[in-house]
């Protein structure tokens, strides 16, 4: 599960527990209301940190949870933690405020996803890495995930090695390669670099529309796929 917790203008969600952080029906759905309530609430100059209790940020889509039904209901049932996981990378990409991912665990496959749907990634140095796992299971990637690999990693071969290498990339790495924006020593150094980061930008009380619609306008390709449309807004701060 996940708990929201505001502290000023900063809203932390927090993947709760030491499991895996799986995605499956119940924990997206948590993560989804959490979303609605921190859109619902935001103010300009509001920020979201995104975090995770134990050794995972998140370990992906619940492929157990899939495969419980039998072989006859796999995929259908992987098809729905696809399309649920989705409508999360939309909210993501729709919240009116900057957020940040502190991974502080592992993050693999749609955990990654999760964690480069935040405008900035910290990641914590030691016992740390992300990872698209596809390759090495035999799937290919949902068209969104593409897309938002795509937007995010820059470099072309940063992302054939992350997507055609199923390569594991530590913090360092990963800082070298575009994907995240610092490494850390600790779990608490990688949240407090989070919150001090936030605190940098709530300063500034952006207006939470422009500033969505400006993401979404950079991420275009995923927004298109993800249904999300952008839109023009006036409010000039002269």
């Amino acid at each position: 599960m996940c708990t929201l917790e505001q502290r000023g203008n900063l809203f932390f969600l927090t993947l709760t527990g030491d499991d895996e952080h799986r995605l499956g029906p119940t924990l997206m759905e948590s993560i989804r209301s959490a979303l609605a309530q921190v859109k619902s609430q935001a103010t300009p100059g509001s920020a979201l940190i995104t975090t995770a209790h134990g050794k995972f940020f998140s370990n992906g889509l619940d492929f157990p949870w899939a495969q419980a039904a039998g072989a006859s209901s796999f995929r259908e049932r992987l098809r729905y933690l696809v399309n649920c996981f989705q409508t999360i990378v939309a909210d993501m990409l729709s919240l009116p405020m900057p957020t940040i991912a502190a991974v502080s665990g592992h993050a693999a496959a749609a955990g990654f996803l999760l964690a480069i749907s935040h405008d900035y990634v910290l990641m914590k140095k030691e016992r740390c890495v992300l990872y698209m796992s596809e390759l090495n299971i035999g799937l290919t990637f949902p068209d969104y995930f593409m897309a938002m690999l795509k937007s995010k990693i820059g470099d072309p071969a940063a992302r054939r090695d992350v997507m055609l290498g199923a390569k594991k990339v530590k913090a360092e790495e990963a800082v070298r390669m575009g994907i995240v924006e610092s490494a850390h020593d600790s779990t608490e150094s990688t949240v407090e670099a989070a919150r001090r980061l936030a605190e940098q930008l709530t300063g500034r009380k952006w207006h939470g529309e422009v500033y969505a619609e400006i993401r979404k306008a950079i991420h275009s390709e995923v927004c298109g796929l993800l249904g999300l449309t952008h839109r023009a807004v006036v409010a000039p701060r002269l």
